[in-house]
C-alpha cells in the first residue's frame, strides 16, 4: 500500500498520495482549491474598479434606458447605483418624456425584447396612468396578452375583438378575461353580467366563473349585476423616513399612526394585538368611507392573520373589538411564540403618510417593486386577488390599505392587506407572501 503524506497546510489533517503532493506542492485538493479561491478573491479586490454608467447624464429618459439594460457581469467591475430608484425616476417624467419612454418600449418589443418593452409600459401605466389606446392593436398583433393591466385603455374596437376572441381561443382565454376585466367599460360589464346569467360552454374549462376574473382588476358584479369597486381611492403612499430626515410623530398628532401595540391580547396565540394603522376619518384617503368613529383603526394579530383572515368589530366607543366571527385556522395550534420576534418600539414612528395622492394602480403590480405600503389604491397582490367576505352581511369587503412587511422588519417579507365593511363597521386583515 502506498504511504500517504500529511497535507502541509497548517491546521489541515488530511493525507494525500505522493502523486497528488507532487502536483499540488504538498497540499490536499480541498486546501489547494481554497487557496486558489482566496488568491482570486485578493486579485479581484485589488483590481476591482467602480463604473458609473450614469456619470454626466441628467435626462431621466436616458437614465431609465440604462436602468433597463442588463449589466455585463464582471467580477472586476462594481457598478455605482443611481442616486434615485427606478420608481422615483419614472415619477419625475414629464408628459413628453413619458411618450418618449412609450415609444422606446414599443421599439424594444419590435426588435424582439418583449420583456423589457412590457416592463416599461407597465411602469408608465401604473405610475402615470398613461393611455396605450394607439399601441394596443400592435400589442395584440404581437400576441402580448400579459400583463392584462396594459389593456385598461383599450378602444371599443380592440374590446370588441377580444369579446369575439374569448369565445374561440381556448389557449389564451384566461388572459383575455383578465384583459376584459381591466377594460371594464359598460359593454364589458354587461357581457360579464350576461355570462353570469347564461354561462357559455367554455366556462366548464375554467377554475372559476368568468365574473370572478373582475376581482383581479379590483371590481365585482353585485347581486343585481352592477359594477362595484373593491378598493377605496385616492391612494396615499406610506413611506419610511430616511435616517437623516428623522421621523416626526408630532407633525401628525393623533391623526395618523402605524403599528401601535394594543393592551389587548390575541385570544388564540396570546400575543399582543397590533393596530396596523389608525387614521383620522377626515383624511382625504377616507373621503368616500362611511365610518362611525373619529379614527379608522385596523387592528389584528400579526401572527394569526398570517395564517388566515382575522376580523375585528367596533365597540360603542369606536374601539376595535375581536370579532365573534373569527374561526381559528389550520395549523395555529402549533404556533410557538418564540419563533416570532417582537416589533421594534419605534417601527411605526419610522413611517409617514404622503401629503399628495398617487394613481390608484400605482402599487398594483407587486413584481415591479414599487413602494407598496399605502392607504387606498388597488392592492398589490402577491398571489391571486382575495377580498374577504364580511361574515356579517356576506358582501366582499373593500381594500383600504396594505403594509409591506419587508419594510417593517429587517428580515420581514410578505404583505398585510386591510379591508373594511362599512355597513357592518367591521375590518379584516389578511396576508400573502411569495
Amino acid at each position: 500500500m502506498t504511504e500517504r503524506i500529511q497535507c502541509i497546510r497548517e491546521g489541515c489533517t488530511n493525507t494525500i498520495l505522493p502523486a497528488t503532493a507532487a502536483k499540488t506542492g504538498g497540499y490536499c485538493m480541498p486546501c489547494k482549491q481554497e487557496m486558489e479561491r482566496e488568491e482570486r478573491q485578493r486579485y479581484t479586490e485589488a483590481n476591482r474598479r467602480d463604473v458609473n454608467l450614469y456619470a454626466g447624464i441628467i435626462d431621466p429618459v436616458e437614465i431609465l434606458k440604462i436602468m433597463h439594460e442588463p449589466q455585463v457581469r464582471d467580477p472586476l467591475i462594481r457598478y455605482v447605483p443611481y442616486e434615485q430608484s427606478k420608481e422615483q425616476v419614472y415619477l419625475s417624467l414629464s408628459v413628453e418624456q413619458q411618450d418618449q419612454m412609450k415609444d422606446y418600449a414599443m421599439q424594444r418589443i419590435r426588435t424582439g425584447d418583449e420583456d423589457t418593452g412590457k416592463d416599461i409600459l407597465v411602469y408608465l401605466v401604473c405610475y402615470h396612468d398613461i393611455s396605450l389606446t394607439a399601441e394596443i392593436p400592435e400589442l395584440l398583433e404581437q400576441e402580448i396578452y400579459y400583463p392584462s393591466i396594459l389593456y385598461k385603455s383599450a378602444s371599443g374596437e380592440a374590446r370588441d375583438h377580444l369579446l369575439q376572441q374569448v369565445n374561440t381561443d381556448d389557449e389564451k382565454r384566461n388572459h383575455i378575461l383578465l384583459m376584459l376585466a381591466h377594460i371594464s367599460d359598460d359593454v364589458v360589464v354587461q357581457q360579464f353580467r350576461q355570462w353570469r346569467q347564461s354561462p357559455p360552454s367554455w366556462t366548464s374549462e375554467l377554475y372559476v366563473a368568468p365574473e370572478h376574473y373582475t376581482n383581479e382588476a379590483g371590481w365585482e358584479l353585485t347581486k343585481d349585476g352592477q359594477r362595484r369597486e373593491l378598493f377605496i381611492t385616492p391612494s396615499y403612499s406610506l413611506y419610511k423616513v430616511k435616517e437623516n430626515e428623522g421621523a416626526s410623530v408630532e407633525s401628525f398628532g393623533d391623526s395618523f399612526s402605524l403599528l401601535t401595540p394594543s393592551a389587548n391580547c390575541c385570544p388564540w396565540c396570546g400575543s399582543a394585538l397590533t393596530t396596523l394603522i389608525s387614521l383620522d376619518v377626515k383624511h382625504p384617503a377616507l373621503n368616500d368611507v362611511s365610518w362611525h368613529a373619529q379614527q379608522l383603526q385596523i387592528q389584528t394579530c400579526v401572527i394569526c392573520s398570517s395564517y388566515g383572515v382575522v376580523y375585528m368589530e367596533m365597540d360603542a366607543a369606536g374601539e376595535p373589538l375581536w370579532s365573534s366571527h373569527n374561526v381559528m385556522h389550520v395549523g395555529m395550534n402549533e404556533i410557538d411564540l418564540d419563533d416570532y420576534g417582537k416589533l421594534a418600539q419605534d417601527a411605526g414612528r419610522q413611517f409617514q403618510i404622503a401629503t399628495s395622492s398617487r394613481h390608484a394602480f400605482h402599487a398594483s403590480e407587486w413584481a415591479m417593486e414599487p413602494s407598496l405600503s399605502q392607504v387606498g389604491g388597488h392592492p398589490g397582490w402577491v398571489q391571486d386577488a382575495e377580498y374577504p367576505t364580511c361574515p356579517g352581511c356576506s358582501t366582499r369587503m373593500k381594500a383600504v390599505a396594505q403594509l409591506d412587511w419587508g419594510e417593517i422588519e429587517e428580515y420581514g417579507e410578505g404583505m398585510y392587506y386591510m379591508f373594511l365593511c362599512e355597513p357592518c363597521q367591521m375590518t379584516a386583515v389578511s396576508y400573502q407572501q411569495s
